[in-house]
């Protein structure tokens, strides 16, 4: 995903939620990386030029407003849902999921094991 949105454009800037947030979204039993392992993760990968941490939909306005995407990449799943600041942007792209992978499902697949 992140090799095809760096394709769209000439920068890829990341934002990923807080872990406060996640903790909010996704329960206590989350984050399984933290915030900052997740920056340094992301920020070694060519395509990404810049990583940047969102604590609320606000700050996220506030990130796209600052940096003035032309195309914002979202995964499939979020076609026909309203997105966090696609008023801001020119293009909204949808990526197609690469087989059944997530997070989710690989915590579960993980804790199933035994």
């Amino acid at each position: 995903m992140l090799n095809t949105a760096r394709s769209l454009g000439d920068y890829l800037v990341v934002c990923i939620d807080t872990d406060r947030r996640v903790k909010e979204l996704k329960g206590e039993s989350r984050p399984i990386n933290n915030q900052t392992d997740r920056k340094v993760m992301l920020s070694n990968l060519k395509a990404v030029d810049i990583v940047e941490f969102f604590d609320s939909k606000e700050e996220l306005i506030e990130l796209i407003k600052l940096y003035q995407p032309s195309i914002m990449v979202k995964g499939s799943d979020y076609r026909g849902r309203s997105i966090i600041g696609e008023a801001h942007v020119p293009k909204v792209f949808y990526y197609d999921r690469v087989g059944d992978y997530s997070t989710t499902k690989s915590i579960k697949d993980i804790t199933n094991r035994g």
